[in-house]
């Protein structure tokens, strides 16, 4: 069964596991490459969307990772975190400095488009006295873009980062410098889900239940009458390993 696909671009994060695992809980399937991985490898799984990580990386460094051209060429949204929202700014045309000190920590998000799908089901309030109330997130980075690229608009903005998320939502383009995919960004998955499912259109199909009959079937398919010779070590994989092969 062919599975809506999100392919997650690594650029050395100490987060990237973590963006493959919100999205899988959000029941998406998605998988993780290299920046530079062969582009007929990505392009195969027809991906609904990419996801650019963060990265320890300045766009201005010599060598520095770089965004493919498919990624773009594709059609399809993405969504760049940290490096990967330098990046894409960069790409783009857009404006990216260091800041005088790097941001380490959580911070106060404010929302300036609470109608943008990407911050769909946030808890944002504002009245006539008041702004939307801000919401924490986690921070970490010396760079951060200073000026939009052509198309893009301003979502929302901490004391530190006037540009903490943005959007091109013509071209499907996407960006926050705070990392969703922690803890300490208690909103974070509600916007992974957001991208995934409102932006991206994947459905909700990727789930252990579906995950189990699917690898019995070929399971099954790969042995028919046969028998299996498995190597069991008592760990994880090879334990659950045993118990498909069982079925």
């Amino acid at each position: 069964m062919q599975h809506d696909t999100i392919v997650i671009l690594d650029y050395g994060s100490q987060y990237t596991q973590l963006i493959a695992r919100r999205v899988r809980e959000a029941d998406v399937y998605s998988e993780l490459h290299a920046w530079d991985a062969d582009p007929a490898e990505v392009l195969a799984l027809r991906p609904k969307g990419f996801i650019l990580s963060g990265g320890p990386n300045s766009v201005y460094d010599a060598g520095a990772p770089t965004l493919p051209d498919y990624v773009l060429a594709s059609g399809v949204p993405v969504l760049g975190i940290c490096y990967g929202m330098q990046l894409l700014a960069h790409t783009l045309g857009g404006v990216v400095a260091g800041s005088r000190a790097r941001e380490y920590g959580p911070a106060a998000l404010r929302v300036d488009a609470a109608e943008n799908p990407l911050f769909r089901g946030w808890e944002v309030a504002e009245t006539a006295v008041s702004p939307p109330s801000p919401q924490q997130v986690w921070m970490s980075h010396g760079d951060k873009v200073t000026a939009l690229p052509p198309g893009f608009a301003p979502l929302a903005h901490t004391a530190n980062s006037p540009l903490a998320a943005a959007a091109d939502a013509a071209r499907g383009y996407y960006a926050v410098q705070f990392h969703p995919e922690v803890v300490h960004t208690p909103q974070g998955g509600r916007l992974l889900r957001n991208f995934v499912h409102h932006i991206c259109g994947c459905g909700a199909d990727w789930t252990p239940a579906n995950f189990i009959d699917e690898t019995v079937a070929a399971i099954r398919a790969q042995v028919g009458n046969g028998r299996v010779v498995l190597g069991l070590s008592g760990g994880v994989d090879s334990a659950v390993a045993a118990a498909l092969i069982h079925r």
